[in-house]
């Protein structure tokens, strides 16, 4: 979920002369609030940024959260992921994919004899944003195994050569 801080009180010249602050930003969000894209999700505070140098307190006051999924497309993926057992959201389709991460994932699951759907992100801006608010995951492709997010091409390609991944989707495939 993108923030922005809405108001931020603090004189500039207060943040030249912190030459050893830290400024700590920490939104507290709703998971069960789906707001409409685009939306903006007004959530109560956010925690302090911190002036070592002057030793206060800035409180930059409520945060307004941009939300990229909308309750129709949250309901639309849980279909998609539920509906399969295996899906490959990608760039580009099985046949011809646009990134080499998305090739690297459709080798493994087809040198696994593997029957899996894809979606090609690349199609839909709002679906490739929804995504990585729905997984909480900000890189293609991602794979979902018997309806849950798996992880993206690094993890898969870690799970195939240690052999859990063809274990997990044996165990998916038989269920």
């Amino acid at each position: 979920m993108a923030c922005a801080l809405t108001s931020l009180s603090v004189p500039s010249s207060s943040i030249r002369q912190a030459k050893a602050s830290l400024i700590i930003v920490k939104a507290w969000t709703n998971t069960n609030t789906m707001a409409a894209t685009p939306s903006l999700v007004q959530y109560p505070r956010i925690s302090f940024a911190y002036n070592s140098v002057h030793n206060r307190r800035i409180d930059p006051g409520p945060v307004r959260c941009l939300s990229a999924i909308t309750p129709e497309l949250k309901t639309t993926l849980d279909k998609v992921v539920t509906s399969h057992k295996v899906v490959l959201f990608m760039k580009g389709t099985k046949e011809f994919p646009q990134c080499g991460f998305s090739h690297t994932v459709v080798q493994i699951l087809t040198s696994l004899n593997v029957p899996f759907e894809t979606l090609n992100i690349l199609e839909n801006d709002v679906l490739r944003q929804g995504l990585k608010e729905y997984s909480n995951w900000p890189t293609f492709p991602q794979l979902y195994i018997d309806g849950e997010f798996f992880g993206g091409c690094d993890i898969a390609v870690e799970a195939y050569k240690s052999g859990q991944l063809q274990e997990l989707l044996e165990k998916t495939l038989c269920s």
